[in-house]
């Protein structure tokens, strides 16, 4: 006999057939009578991202297990292959756990048993994010330093600073990338307290605040392809998510996918925002945030059961707590050119000497129109007056006072 695990909205799952020899057809049988779910109701994929599909239009784009008369062999799939189960309505669990009445008839009911019967863990259908636009220089300044200098190879961060419009459309126009420790499978945040109040101030002259945080997957995750975020990463997003205090903050993955038929690979960018449960779960303490290397990556642990479909369980499939945000760039009013904070060689005056020079013919504010060089120089301002006035002339395109214009080029010409 033949054993495939599901996963589906409820969870991880096991049906037994009997071998890699029956049809695609013969498999929706066994899962309508193994598992109750109708076969009408099945949509089957090989691919993970049928998990993240929000409706039944979403389900007609995964067509690889459509074909009812297809042999499950030609697909790969073998003993303990996974595959995708998404479907509609609600499933009746035949034969389930016997239940123990609670209350004066039988076992009193804690207060812990009361809190999780509340914490019923879904997918959450809709974002608070109706969309997140990058700004092209600072979107591709961050994927080609991770994937040119770094080869995918450690993780790299960054917050992401921009607007919010009524409608909760998101504008990303710089990343701000704070001193950190990258490794291949988690990402260690040292930030700098003082630095990230110039970085506000400078988005306060801007008229942009913090609104996500960006970040990178290594070639080298292990099991990468079995899941969208690792439960490190989800709990790092849950975390900068919780501290944000912000509905629409947007956590935005960049990752390299290797094109089989071409050879090659792409770099793609992937926006989610995690649900309200999974933020309400971190900020409450029911993560447990101490990962081993055997714990499964896909996998968040809980610290005491939660609800998830139909099963009590204490580990939850990382996809229930992300939501998809649709992705759209645009031309910002930064550019992006100046070198970029705590990465590897140290921004010094003879880059802001270059910066200026190569810019000698465009008008003084547009010269220092780049957050980059903003933060360079404010190192040496006064953070709560001079670095919003002099970010505020970026953002009106305004004359540049005579005293700030006098302090940057006597900076440049310092090397």
């Amino acid at each position: 006999m033949t054993m495939l695990r599901v996963r589906s909205r409820d969870g991880l799952e096991r049906v037994t057939v009997e071998g890699s020899h029956i049809t695609v057809s013969q498999l929706k049988t066994l899962i309508q009578d193994q598992l109750q779910i109708p076969i009408h109701n099945q949509t089957l994929s090989t691919d993970r991202n049928l998990l993240l599909a929000k409706s039944p239009d979403d389900f007609l784009r995964f067509t690889d297990m459509t074909d009812p008369n297809l042999p499950i062999s030609s697909l790969g799939l073998s003993h303990g292959s996974m595959i995708y189960l998404a479907y509609e309505g609600e499933r009746t669990i035949r034969g389930g756990p016997a239940v123990t009445p609670a209350g004066s008839f039988g076992r009193k009911m804690t207060v812990d048993d009361l809190i999780a019967r509340q914490m019923r863990v879904s997918r959450q259908e809709k974002s608070h994010c109706d969309s997140v636009s990058f700004d092209r220089d600072c979107a591709n300044a961050f994927q080609h330093y991770v994937n040119e200098s770094l080869a995918f190879a450690v993780k790299r961060g960054g917050f992401m600073y921009g607007t919010v419009s009524e409608e909760g459309a998101v504008e990303v126009n710089f990343v701000y990338e704070p001193p950190q420790q990258g490794m291949e499978d988690r990402l260690i945040l040292m930030r700098d307290a003082e630095e990230e109040k110039r970085v506000d101030a400078i988005a306060l002259g801007l008229g942009m605040r913090k609104v996500g945080f960006i970040f990178n997957q290594t070639v080298t995750q292990e099991g990468k392809k079995e899941y969208t975020l690792s439960n490190v990463e989800v709990l790092l997003a849950a975390e900068l998510h919780a501290e944000s205090e912000m509905k629409e903050w947007v956590t935005a993955v960049v990752k390299l996918e290797v094109n089989e038929e071409e050879g090659g690979a792409d770099v793609h960018f992937e926006a989610f925002q995690m649900s309200d449960m999974c933020v309400r779960l971190f900020k409450e303490g029911w993560f447990e945030t101490e990962i081993g290397p055997e714990d499964d990556p896909k996998l968040s642990k809980m610290k005491k059961e939660v609800v998830v479909g139909v099963k009590d369980l204490k580990e939850v499939d990382n996809d229930f707590f992300l939501v998809v945000v649709k992705i759209l760039d645009h031309q910002g009013p930064l550019s992006c050119t100046f070198p970029i904070e705590n990465r590897n060689v140290e921004t010094t005056m003879r880059a802001l000497k270059t910066h200026m020079d190569r810019a000698r013919s465009l008008p003084f504010v547009k010269r220092i129109s780049d957050f980059h060089l903003l933060l360079f120089v404010a190192r040496f301002l006064d953070v709560g007056s001079d670095v919003p006035a002099l970010a505020e002339c970026v953002r009106l395109q305004s004359n540049v006072p005579e005293g700030y214009e006098l302090l940057i080029d006597s900076m440049a010409n310092t090397c």
